[in-house]
Formats: C-alpha cells, structure tokens, sequence
C-alpha cells in the first residue's frame, strides 16, 4: 500500500516479510514497543518507523534480551535505528573474527594431523579453549554499550542530596575518580582528565553528556555511599571510596614518577609481549584486564595487520610517565616506529593499552 511517497504494509504482509508471526506483531504492540496505524476499517499498517523498531527489537532479542527487559530499554524511547546498527556490527564483526581465528586453529591442526604429527599440549589447550568459548560475553558486552548509549533525560535536584556522594573513589585501573560539588553543580574528574559534569538521572544515578557513560552511587552496610559504578564502553567498572589522605599520597606518588621519568618495572617486558604476540595475531588474554581484553579482540585484525607491516621488534625505548600514570614508550620497528602506552591496575593486569604513530 503506497500513500504520500511512502510504502505501507498490512500486518500479514509486514509478519511475512520479516519472518515474524502475526502473534508477534500483537505481542509487541501490546507492550507498547510499536504502534501501527489504523484504516478506517481498524486494519493495522506498518511504515518505516515501525519496521525500524521492529528491527530494534529483533535485535535485542538476538542479543540475548528477555522482551520485559527489551520493554523497559525501549518503551517511551525514539528509534535509534543508527544505535543498533552499530551494535550489530561490532557483533558481527567480533563472530566472523573469532570464526576466521577457530578455523585457522582447526585447520593447522588438521595439517599436523594429516602429515603424521602429533598436537602438542599447547596446541591442544588452544583447541579445548577454542572449543569453550560462547558469545555471551560479547552478547552482554554489545546490549550494554545500546543501553549505555541511548538518549538521557536530566532531572533537577537539590544540590544538597548530592553532598553524601562527593569524595574519592580508586578505579581498579589505579585511576582516583575526584566526585565535587561546585556552585550546585557536580563534577567529575579522573586521574590526568579534565573536569566534567555529571547531570542526575535519578537520585543515584547520573551521566555525562561529553560521552556515553554513567555513574551510580551506591550505599554501604551503615547507609554512606561507598561504591561508585562506571557504566562506559559495555562494562560495569566498581569503584571503592577512598579517604583524602589515601588520594593524596597517591597522587604525589604519581606526581614523582612523573617528574622523575620512573617507569613501572612491568612495563617494558609487558609491552614487549603484548607487541609480539599481537604481530603474530594472537591476543595476550592472560595479561589483559577483562575490559581490555574485549577491545583488543574486537580490534586485533587490524592491530595485528599494522604490527606485522612494520616487520621486526627492534627496540623499545621508554620516554616519560603520563599525567595518567600510563608509561610512554617508542617501539622501533624494523619498518617504522610506534609510540606506545601501557598502564597497570591493582591486579597487576594491563588496564590501558594504546598505540599510535610515532
């Protein structure tokens, strides 16, 4: 059915073309995801808008999400049509890449195999790990970063309530996460970041407009707030209240590795073999923090492909502290240079990671 320039179906049509059972449709529309139009007659019609829904819902559910949980992530909301498109393609992406690295293995496998070879252990924890491996966590990782991203509503509140929130908070990446109040206004500030603020969702949670993240304050066992949880990126990042002193003592103990040019003494052997195996197209799991781990794989085709058009590891030559704490090194390459950044948490794992030209 045409009208204005623009196609409409009819709900046997619009279920069979996307696969879907009229019950579907009604289902949806009942929890108020989708609203056709109606004829004069009560038909029911689906444009552009709702089909783009419908495709928002889908999805989802691809994704893992129960509809109630769909229901309360969509309901009330616009489409963002470029929001789950998005998602979907890192998802994608993230399955053909860990399908292309399965079957390598398989492949090598069956190679050794046919030519008489026996696996060793190695070769075999690789396959059994492979064997293991479910797209949960890219699933959960992916809804997260839709749900992280959508459209905030501020809220105004007192100033006041905001008190019991301020303080300082260690990241486990070793970050201090600064929380003020300033002229009834809330602000945020990491560790060798600029300032930013936040704007209340409800009476504990809040987000930033500069980037898709946001922050809830939880209550401990006698009702103070002793937790902060960082929502950005597909994870759920807790933070730990500490006291004034504790920030100060470690913000001077940065401020000397900074001003003396003192690397951590992990960092070098860690970046080392974190660039070799990466330019051999493995990713350093072990080494890795759980968040960190999920963005190198979604970007180690084309880390690895960089790191292998520079041919050999030559040298790593360090060259300050930054601000962050993050160690600064040039990786001479025997076809180029990279400048290199690598930083710890307080599990001893790699929590930042980043490489750029040199």
């Amino acid at each position: 059915m045409q009208g204005k320039g623009e196609t409409w179906l009819e709900a046997n049509e619009c279920a069979a073309r996307i696969g879907l059972s009229k019950r579907a449709l009604r289902l949806y529309e009942e929890h108020g995801l989708i609203r056709p139009r109606r004829t004069q007659k009560g038909w029911r019609l689906y444009g552009a808008d709702e089909i783009a829904r419908l495709h928002e819902i889908l999805a989802l559910k691809r994704l893992g999400l129960s509809l109630q949980r769909i229901t309360a992530l969509l309901q009330g909301k616009a489409v963002d049509l470029a929001g789950i498109l998005g998602i979907q393609h890192d998802l994608l992406a993230d399955q053909r890449e860990r399908a292309e690295q399965g079957l390598a293995l398989v492949r090598a496998a069956q190679a050794k195999l046919a030519a008489g070879t026996s696996l060793t252990a190695d070769e075999l924890i690789r396959l059994a790990k492979e064997a293991n491996m479910t797209e949960t966590t890219t699933d959960t990782v992916a809804w997260k970063r839709y749900e992280q991203a959508r459209p905030r509503a501020e809220i105004k509140l007192d100033p006041r309530r905001f008190e019991r929130c301020t303080g300082f908070y260690k990241h486990p990446a070793g970050l201090i996460m600064a929380v003020t109040l300033e002229d009834d206004r809330f602000f945020l500030q990491l560790t060798g970041q600029p300032k930013v603020e936040l704007f209340a969702e409800s009476d504990s949670n809040f987000f930033l407009k500069v980037v898709p993240a946001q922050l809830t304050f939880a209550p401990g066992e006698y009702g103070g707030i002793d937790t902060l949880v960082l929502h950005q990126g597909g994870h759920d990042t807790v933070a730990t209240r500490i006291d004034e002193a504790e920030a100060k003592r470690w913000g001077n103990e940065l401020g000397e590795r900074v001003r003396n040019r003192i690397p951590d003494p992990r960092s070098e052997a860690t970046l080392r073999e974190v660039l070799e195996q990466q330019q051999r197209g493995s990713i350093p799991l072990a080494l890795l923090s759980e968040e960190l781990a999920e963005l190198v794989r979604e970007q180690q085709p084309i880390v690895s492909a960089e790191l292998e058009s520079k041919g050999e590891l030559q040298s790593l030559g360090f060259r300050r502290v930054g601000e962050d704490g993050v160690d600064i090194y040039e990786a001479q390459f025997a076809g180029g240079a990279l400048q290199c950044g690598i930083g710890f948490g307080q599990d001893g794992r790699v929590h930042t990671l980043w490489m750029r030209p040199a």
